[in-house]
């Protein structure tokens, strides 16, 4: 990882390599993607409880993303206390009333009509989980030393993705959401001022009546977010 004093380059065989002809590429890739098209964000959540180890083990796996530098500037603070949740429901729903009442601008208000949101959170005291992320600003040695971290907001982005990944894989269904501004969730949480809420995630497995917006599985053809040189 990186240390206060000097680290020096070493390399080392690449472990675990993957014998694959093109066809086996070409099929993995096809069935991920398949398995992927089968993820849906929903907010009606199920009361089912969830075991801590599952949640462990996708944070395990989003935690092996790669990162600037390799310093690996999240931190995922998972949230399962009842009491805890309904304190960040409320102060979400602060922020969200404000945000309807104008605070997000008449086009933006507009975009989300057909997504079918408001201010009312339900899905932040229902889901088992609460998954918060949190973005490094910068780190700090044993000393109070602070050292830089680089590149911060891509390499969360992708740890975040992987989690999202290792979720659905592991048969839950997850929900981002992002109040604006989020430092309630510091004090709340006791994260340190290096670190900046950037999404919370609602985990658990989908209501048995669980619904999504018909506009959420209109995506973007491959020709449109794709270009080859």
């Amino acid at each position: 990882m990186f240390a206060k004093s000097d680290l020096s380059y070493e390399p080392i065989p690449l472990p675990d390599q993957q014998d694959m002809t093109d066809a086996d590429r070409r099929a993995a890739a096809r069935a991920y993607f398949e398995f992927m098209s089968t993820r849906h964000t929903v907010r009606d959540f199920a009361e089912t409880e969830v075991s801590r180890d599952v949640i462990e083990d996708c944070v395990h796996t989003a935690g092996r993303a790669p990162s600037g530098a390799n310093h690996q500037p999240w931190h995922f603070a998972c949230v399962r206390s009842p009491d805890l949740k309904a304190q960040i429901r409320e102060a979400a729903e602060e922020e969200e009333r404000a945000f309807y009442d104008g605070g997000g601008g008449d086009e933006w208000i507009k975009a989300l009509e057909p997504l079918g949101t408001g201010v009312d959170k339900p899905h932040l005291t229902t889901a088992p989980w609460l998954i918060v992320v949190f973005a490094q600003r910068w780190g700090e040695f044993e000393d109070g030393t602070r050292f830089k971290n680089y590149y911060v907001p891509e390499s969360v982005g992708i740890a975040t993705g992987f989690l999202i990944s290792a979720l659905h894989h592991s048969g839950l269904a997850c929900l981002t959401h992002t109040p604006n501004p989020m430092k309630f969730l510091n004090g709340l949480l006791r994260r340190p001022a290096s670190e900046k809420p950037v999404m919370i995630l609602a985990v658990g497995e989908p209501a048995p009546d669980a619904t999504i917006p018909k506009v959420a599985t209109m995506k973007k053809p491959l020709d449109e977010i794709m270009s080859v040189l």
